[in-house]
């Protein structure tokens, strides 16, 4: 079965406050999306990749593209506005069976171990996620966002991260689904595959603590450190 990458670098960047798309911030003479892509084109078990663009940096990673020779990249797709949209996107673009492994291009320090652990597990189940269990407790607070309702135990609570990955079939069939829903909202795929194919298991993979994600300016020095340490290593 082919295994084939989807970046997900459609974000704007307006939350980040900058005034190009975070997945293009430079980390020593490196974007983030350049990382990401890395991670998976040096990776001996991904046979292809699609990058989901914001569609006004096509150019842009384009340019990435064929300074790095990344060879496995096959395609640049448009994204759209909301996550789910980009990750359509790549689904309608493949027209045959294979596992879809979606992976946020914020999240640049995916290791190797990851993806293997991630591709292994489709060999056996059809829907998986990566996540690492919730270090802080969590609390579900009523409506009116003011009032503790319940403190559930954290040992059964995860924090999720990405990768995510199908096969191809059943996340299709998931949005298919969905997208007949007049109420349909979810902020991620396991949660689509979670909410419109229940009887489907989804099976999860042990995420890292430094598998993080790029959400807050603040962030850069943690990357900026951990990157050092790797090189370092």
């Amino acid at each position: 079965m082919k295994n084939i990458a989807v970046i997900l670098a459609g974000g704007s960047g307006n939350r980040f406050g900058t005034e190009i798309p975070k997945q293009f911030l430079k980390i020593d003479d490196k974007t983030i999306l350049e990382y990401s892509i890395e991670a998976f084109q040096k990776n001996n078990n991904i046979n292809e990749i699609l990058v989901v663009s914001n569609p006004n940096f096509i150019k842009n990673v384009n340019a990435l593209v064929s300074e790095n020779s990344f060879h496995k990249v096959s395609k640049i797709l448009n994204g759209g506005k909301e996550r789910y949209h980009s990750s359509l996107s790549a689904i309608n673009y493949i027209l045959e069976e294979c596992n879809l492994i979606f992976h946020d291009a914020v999240r640049p320090l995916v290791s190797q171990a990851i993806i293997d652990n991630v591709v292994f597990a489709l060999r056996e189940y059809s829907a998986i996620n990566v996540a690492i269990p919730a270090s802080d407790t969590i609390l579900e607070l009523f409506d009116n966002k003011d009032f503790i309702k319940n403190i559930p135990s954290r040992e059964f609570l995860f924090q999720a991260q990405t990768p995510q990955a199908f096969r191809w079939s059943v996340i299709k069939k998931a949005y298919e689904i969905g997208m007949t829903d007049p109420g349909f909202k979810v902020t991620d795929d396991c949660g689509v595959v979670n909410k419109y194919l229940p009887e489907t298991p989804i099976f999860v993979v042990r995420g890292e603590q430094t598998n993080l994600k790029l959400t807050y300016p603040s962030d850069v020095s943690i990357f900026k450190t951990i990157f050092a340490q790797r090189i370092i290593i």
